[in-house]
């Protein structure tokens, strides 16, 4: 990283970001083939709004949030919530443990973030990032992997949405984004959330019709695949960012890449996906997908990158990976989304 790199950055982490904990009643929502160049979605655009002089980061309750979650394991009839004691229930996991629905699967609270700058009257993103085994959105997404902060000193006109999944534990559920259609509500949700964080009514229909780039870190994974296959919003998902995060599902994301060849796909890998990213490529292979071991410098052209993460470690990956600040650099190479 260069002086000048490094001195923006940390003029722009060391400020911090200022977290609004919002309420229920304070935040509630009203109920082709080929690579070609995209050009930024139109968004539509109602409201004229100067850019933001300073950046807006709330976590907000969700009616839509993947937890509480009542249903059943995907596939199978059997009840998410499969162990009781009391009047407690809870989820045993594959591996035998078992989690408490009333300590770990009882946040519906999403992380929100406007940088400083946003301008509402240009191409905009919205990225969902969803965080891996033994995070919360305070401790880790916040303040560790410092996600908010990233996309503050991107220049990227983006905003961010990333709900708590499993809270602080080894567990990769999706909850309600498991049900068809489900992620797609959350994302109409998100919609209104970030309008009014923003402060504008007329800015909602803007924020509804973002094109979205999900983001998944290790555990991560379940979510982003349910929401590609089942989410509902067919071609808004413009690209998909796995950061050693395919562990699985690897059959859901070869079929999304196949089914857009206009949208982007990114997976980095240390060891403990090596393998699983290998067998994607192969995958591709077989389907004529051509697989480039080099991010493009300009990620909205489409295509696929599969490529190792640099020589960190996976609990720091978010922060230190082939560069310093990752999602920076994710973000930078889509300079159609500048601010």
């Amino acid at each position: 990283m260069n002086h000048g790199r490094r001195g923006f950055l940390a003029a722009a982490f060391g400020t911090g970001v200022a977290l609004t904990l919002g309420s229920a009643g304070a935040f509630a929502a009203r109920k082709t083939t080929g690579h070609r160049q995209i050009t930024p979605s139109k968004t539509q655009v109602r409201s004229r709004s100067a850019p933001l002089a300073t950046a807006r980061t709330a976590l907000v309750p969700f009616d839509t949030a993947p937890f509480p979650y009542r249903g059943t394991m995907p596939g199978s009839n059997a009840p998410f919530l499969n162990v009781t004691e009391g009047s407690r229930k809870g989820h045993r996991t594959g591996s035998g443990r078992v989690y408490w629905e009333d300590e770990t699967y009882n946040d519906s609270r999403v992380l929100l973030h406007i940088p400083k700058g946003f301008d509402i009257r240009r191409p905009a993103l919205m990225m969902v990032f969803f965080h891996g085994h033994g995070a919360t959105l305070e401790r880790d997404v916040l303040d560790r992997q410092k996600v908010p902060a990233q996309i503050s000193a991107s220049n990227a006109n983006v905003v961010l949405v990333a709900p708590q999944l499993a809270i602080d534990a080894r567990d990769s559920s999706a909850g309600k984004f498991w049900q068809p259609g489900a992620f797609g509500r959350f994302v109409g949700e998100a919609g209104q959330q970030l309008a009014r964080l923003f402060g504008e009514k007329r800015a909602l229909r803007t924020f509804a019709s973002m094109p979205i780039v999900l983001v998944a870190y290790s555990g991560g994974y379940v979510a982003a695949a349910s929401a590609i296959e089942q989410g509902g919003l067919k071609k808004r998902v413009r690209g998909v960012v796995l950061l050693d995060s395919l562990y699985g599902d690897l059959d859901k994301f070869a079929h999304w890449i196949e089914a857009d060849p206009s949208a982007f796909f990114v997976s980095v890998y240390l060891g403990s996906t090596r393998n699983q990213n290998a067998q994607l490529e192969g995958i591709l292979a077989a389907h004529d997908v051509d697989v480039s071991p080099e991010l493009s410098t300009r990620l909205a052209t489409g295509g696929v990158t599969v490529a190792p993460g640099g020589a960190g470690r996976h609990r720091d990956l978010v922060t230190h990976a082939w560069v310093d600040y990752p999602i920076i650099d994710i973000l930078q190479r889509l300079p159609e989304y500048r601010r």
